[in-house]
């Protein structure tokens, strides 16, 4: 089906957020608890992920959940009993806050049911965001708001329609972490056009040490691929096939072109890079920085 061009430069407000994973590497702490709600400083992780959004124009955000999940659901809801306790005391700081995460955007959630990829996580989505584009962020992947990758994301997709990817240059012997593209340049030196995609190749297949990291601006066409896409690495439903058929042939819903990444990337899906991401952005904190950054050096020091 060629999909027509006009629609395929709608403005974005759409954004998806799969939020369905069972968060294992960080047991104990997330037996109980969502991986998503584990705290970045003083914020849960999803709380970051969901005022990129915002910050972008993206106003309407679902999210794709399981079993277990419904803390998150609280997180951005309203808390009346707590607001009211807040209020009483006269602390409008710490009400501010707690406000501040159920006025953020319009929320709405469907469960994924079985675990069948991040491509079925996608699919899953189709019903609320219809025959419009939509962003995908992962949750893992916290993107510094100082640099705005999904505001160029979605600036890129209204130059050249299709969907668009987020890039990162990683070291070659990462690469078999992440999935990997295959490019060529185009004009500007950020943007490349995608011409291939292989999910956590080996080394030596590896085609770039371009990783895709976790923010796609996608044209609904995907969602009549990913209902065709096979399972693939791990039995699942991969999206990076289905962004392979697109490139393979635009007028399902690309080309598929990618944003070249180089800014503040912080991976909380790793208990040593998300302790990482904690330090870096405590450390730039105004409140928290000054007392922090003293401590760290005398503590680095000591254990030198």
């Amino acid at each position: 089906m060629v999909r027509d061009m006009t629609t395929s430069r709608t403005r974005i407000t759409k954004a998806v957020i799969p939020a369905a994973g069972l968060g294992t590497r960080f047991l104990p702490a997330t037996k109980a608890t969502p991986k998503e709600m584990l705290p970045v400083v003083d914020k849960p992780a999803i709380q970051y992920v969901v005022e990129e959004a915002v910050t972008a124009g993206l106003s309407d955000v679902l999210m794709v959940t399981g079993r277990n999940k419904r803390p998150l659901e609280d997180h951005f809801d309203r808390n009346y009993e707590l607001e009211q306790v807040l209020r009483d005391k006269g602390d409008a700081t710490k009400l501010a806050r707690v406000e501040e995460s159920s006025a953020l955007a319009t929320m709405h959630y469907v469960r994924q049911g079985d675990p069948k990829g991040l491509g079925h996580a996608v699919l899953c989505a189709a019903p609320h965001v219809g025959d419009q584009p939509f962003a995908v962020l992962l949750g893992d992947d916290l993107i510094d708001p100082r640099d705005p990758l999904l505001s160029r994301m979605t600036q890129v997709r209204q130059e050249h329609g299709g969907s668009v990817i987020a890039l990162m240059e990683v070291p070659p012997e990462s690469i078999h972490l992440y999935g990997c593209a295959a490019v060529a340049p185009t004009g500007e030196e950020d943007v490349v056009r995608v011409s291939g995609l292989i999910e956590k190749p080996a080394v030596d297949e590896a085609p770039s040490n371009l990783a895709v990291i976790g923010r796609y601006v996608l044209d609904p066409g995907v969602f009549e691929v990913l209902r065709k896409t096979e399972p693939g690495r791990g039995g699942e439903i991969q999206l990076t096939d289905a962004l392979q058929t697109l490139a393979d042939d635009p007028g399902m819903g690309g080309p598929v072109h990618g944003v070249v990444f180089r800014g503040r990337r912080y991976d909380t899906g790793d208990r040593g890079d998300y302790l990482r991401a904690i330090v870096r952005l405590a450390c730039e904190r105004e409140d928290l920085g000054p007392d922090f950054r003293d401590w760290l050096r005398g503590y680095v020091t000591e254990e030198m």
